[in-house]
């Protein structure tokens, strides 16, 4: 025998013999031998019977081969069928907490370790229940009960609201004569000072001298004030020879600018009030960088004061040049809208009272300085001065058909940043001057109305039952089902809020969705200012200037073409389209980039985690808030939303 035949005769048996009888292909059966011998197996020592043999059994290796196949192909199948009602059970079983303890409970037993998970599960649940969905469920009726207040005070302003509409209640002169409809003043034309108080604000100095110089009043009874408080020197040059040219053309018009900065607006107000010519002075008219005043709106808010001797403050309203820029701008105006045209004129129209918005406003410079003038204390100095002024007797009014345009933030980093002291500042405020309110003479509903009303429930509750409620207390309950939440306060109650704080916007009504959405996601900027102003924290006393555009609206562009009150000044006047221009330029050529704002991100991960336990919980309304919330905490914490920052 050769030696390649001995080594085939020689190789030792493996695996488990069988044998394979067939009739036809369709009729075969395959028999395993229990044991293993040489006898199980004939070698013929001839070459060719030895082939015969070896060909016989690779058919039978083949058929052996197909029959594995296919009990892998019914256990493959099984598998998969079983897993199948796996998936089925589990998505039905993890709805209820005690069901996923038993189910693994099931598969956890065969590896002996069921006892520390018994343990576990046991405990968390004790602790769940005795301590977690009390707490939580007593935290959730609280906001509740806030929830229903701010809204029976949002509904009552409404009602208020369309009682003036439908009365045609408006602000009458005093003397009941003049209209000032005409633009004509009424022929009352006293000592009136103009302030434009900016910083650092290159893009729109141009604008606010223009509109300012252009108002419509004798040059004699007026002088502006350019209050300039900006450290880039080349800035500084710009708006000094902007002020030189008007001056050259006859405006009665000065620049000043502080050595020592401090105080912030506040301060550059109270320094320049402070001039010796301010006497010759009867009312001061306050407009900030970015606003453009129309030419009648001293004849349309001054005459007010005559024959008034009690009135201390005209506020007009603001118009936005830049509404429709982006989504950030539409939902602001949403929520101006209301501010302006139901918060302002209600509080002005039946308390005589309101906060003032710190510019497009004339005050009487007497009412300033019995009410202690402009203090330092805080960033909403507007705010300081209508509070003090208000408990010294003083009455407002506010014109509802009077605007001033003005821009919105197109960049939601200036907007938060905007919020931010704008909700900082009252509770800062409120801390201050609470002692002053329960020592005054107003009565005893005045001292409700300023502290409950106009602080407390507007400025300190709004923010904290909304991020509470909402962003905290909302997606818990899908990880603590024994507290629960209703589907009134989750869907209810918020549409509704929503649709009456946009009826004044009726255009924005396809934003309603949005709105709700954008504001329940601010109120982690304004509750985490409102706790850093009322603890007085590291940021309470941080002012950062609003970053403007520089947009202008056509009509105020037309009217500045046609209106010539005095001669053409060649070159010293601004040309608006070239100044676009520039600021495009100067957008185009920045850089753009997104920043990350980690709170809004982790809030959006909660909230889109409990939106899929709420979807196996099958708690449909919870769900689809839960899920549009998260998407619109993504959508802001990855800085997706409005112009990004250069």
């Amino acid at each position: 025998m050769s030696p390649s035949f001995s080594w085939w005769t020689e190789e030792p048996h493996r695996g488990t013999p069988v044998v394979v009888k067939m009739e036809n292909p369709n009729n075969w059966s395959m028999h395993e031998l229990e044991t293993t011998s040489d006898d199980d197996i004939l070698i013929s020592n001839n070459f060719s019977e030895t082939k015969n043999h070896r060909n016989k059994n690779a058919k039978q290796l083949t058929w052996v081969l197909l029959l594995k196949a296919h009990k892998a192909a019914g256990c493959l199948a099984s598998i998969a069928s079983a897993l199948f009602t796996i998936s089925s059970a589990v998505r039905h079983r993890i709805s209820s907490g005690f069901e996923i303890y038993a189910y693994v409970y099931t598969l956890m037993r065969p590896l002996g370790v069921n006892g520390v998970f018994d343990l576990f599960y046991s405990n968390w649940i004790s602790i769940r229940v005795d301590y977690l969905a009390p707490a939580l469920q007593f935290l959730a009726n609280a906001c509740v009960v806030l929830f229903i207040v701010q809204s029976v005070d949002r509904f009552v302003l409404s009602l208020g609201c369309f009682w003036i509409k439908f009365r045609n209640i408006k602000p009458v002169l005093s003397d009941g004569g003049d209209d000032l409809e005409s633009g004509n003043g009424g022929g009352y034309f006293p000592m009136v000072l103009v302030q434009i108080p900016m910083c650092n604000e290159k893009e729109v100095y141009q604008q606010s001298i223009a509109a300012v110089c252009n108002l419509d009043w004798p040059k004699s009874n007026i002088l502006i004030q350019v209050l300039d408080d900006s450290d880039d020197p080349t800035t500084q040059l710009l708006i000094k020879e902007e002020v030189h040219k008007w001056q050259e053309e006859g405006a009665n018009i000065l620049y000043r600018h502080r050595v020592i900065r401090e105080g912030y607006k506040a301060g550059n107000l109270k320094s320049a009030m402070n001039c010796s010519y301010v006497k010759e002075y009867e009312f001061v008219a306050i407009f900030d960088a970015d606003f453009q005043p129309s030419p009648e709106f001293l004849k349309k808010t001054v005459p007010h004061f005559k024959g008034n001797e009690e009135l201390g403050l005209v506020q007009a309203r603001w118009s936005f040049v830049n509404k429709d820029e982006n989504l950030l701008t539409r939902l602001q105006h949403i929520n101006l809208a209301f501010h302006f045209e139901v918060e302002q004129q209600v509080n002005g129209t039946f308390l005589n009272f309101f906060g003032f918005n710190g510019t497009a406003g004339v005050w009487r410079i007497k009412a300033l300085e019995e009410s202690g003038g402009w203090l330092e204390r805080t960033t909403v100095e507007d705010m300081d001065i209508a509070v003090r002024a208000h408990l010294h007797g003083w009455k407002f009014i506010f014109l509802n058909d009077v605007e001033c345009q003005c821009e919105l933030p197109e960049s939601y980093e200036a907007y938060r940043k905007q919020q931010h002291r704008w909700h900082s500042g009252p509770m800062h405020l409120f801390r201050l001057c609470l002692p002053d309110i329960i020592r005054s003479k107003i009565s005893i509903w005045k001292k409700f109305n300023i502290i409950f009303l106009f602080f407390l429930l507007r400025k300190l509750i709004l923010p904290f039952y909304s991020f509470t409620l909402f962003c905290i207390i909302l997606p818990m309950t899908m990880f603590v089902p024994e507290a629960t939440l209703p589907t009134w306060v989750v869907c209810y109650i918020p549409a509704t809020m929503s649709f009456l704080n946009i009826l004044p916007a009726p255009k924005s009504f396809p934003f309603i969705v949005p709105y709700l959405l954008f504001e329940n996601t601010m109120s982690v900027t304004k509750f985490n200012a409102m706790i850093s102003g009322l603890f007085q924290l590291g940021s309470a006393y941080e002012w950062v200037v609003t970053k403007k555009s520089g947009r202008s609206s056509e009509s105020d562009l037309i009217s500045l073409i046609e209106k010539e009150p005095v001669p053409q000044r060649g070159n010293s006047m601004p040309d608006l389209d070239e100044v676009g221009k520039e600021t495009k330029t100067k957008v185009s050529k920045s850089t753009k980039h997104n920043r990350i704002y980690t709170k809004e991100l982790a809030l959006a991960f909660l909230l889109l985690t409990a939106s899929a336990r709420s979807l196996l919980s099958a708690q449909g309304m919870h769900f689809y808030f839960l899920l549009f919330q998260g998407v619109s905490f993504l959508l802001v914490g990855l800085d997706l939303i409005g112009e990004q920052v250069g």
